[in-house]
């Protein structure tokens, strides 16, 4: 049932805050998939240009969010539409991941070493646990399932960052291509237990 009564201004400024973390999200994410996109293209790199796609997978997930956000008064019908379609953007995040971690172990191509992919991945792992942190505050302001989510993908996009690194520093120092591949398989899972709980309405709280 929507709620028809007038925000407050408390509520108000909770989400004008939501949404500049939001309007971060599709930003950040879509300059990290030039910048990872174009460093795998030159480099060789499948999981470069994997993890390029997965930010425009988040940066779709971020506009889902940006949508419910402008709904001034709770509206359960829209928090539960952006649930489900946030859970879809997971799904589909699960599945490139995997089709790219076995397309990799399958053709077994040894990238070349990625500087500008090296230091991308420690920037990414700086930002993203404290944006999804944010999120999590910002969530449990505007009560938003929805949102929490949200704060999850972003997790995720940390995690995923932290396994690009290992595998562009593993691959540099000993040549060890397959690590990041097989980091990535671990993480589909998780990922897709994440999705599934969102097309149901819930949120998976020990997946954190």
């Amino acid at each position: 049932m929507t709620d028809t009564h007038y925000p407050s201004t408390e509520r108000t400024e909770h989400l004008r805050h939501g949404r500049k973390l939001e309007y971060f999200t599709i930003g950040w994410n879509i300059v990290e998939a030039g910048v990872a996109i174009g460093a795998g293209w030159f480099a060789g790199s499948i999981a470069l240009v994997g993890f390029g796609v997965d930010s425009l997978i988040e940066s779709l997930s971020g506009s889902v969010l940006l949508w419910r956000l402008f709904s001034p008064a709770h509206d359960e019908s829209r928090e539960k539409t952006a649930l489900k379609l946030v859970g879809i953007s997971f799904l589909i995040l699960a599945a490139y991941v995997a089709f790219e971690a076995i397309k990799s172990l399958l053709v077994r191509e040894q990238p070349e070493v990625s500087f500008v992919g090296i230091g991308l991945s420690i920037a990414s792992l700086i930002i993203m646990p404290l944006l999804a942190r944010a999120k999590r505050l910002s969530a449990s302001k505007l009560e938003s399932r929805a949102m929490k989510a949200d704060s999850r993908q972003t997790d995720l996009c940390a995690y995923l960052s932290a396994i690009l690194l290992g595998g562009l520093v593993l691959n540099a120092l000993f040549g060890w291509w397959w690590a990041d591949p097989a980091a990535g398989l671990i993480m589909v899972p998780i990922i897709a237990r994440e999705g599934f709980e969102g097309l149901r309405g819930e949120i998976c709280d020990d997946c954190h």
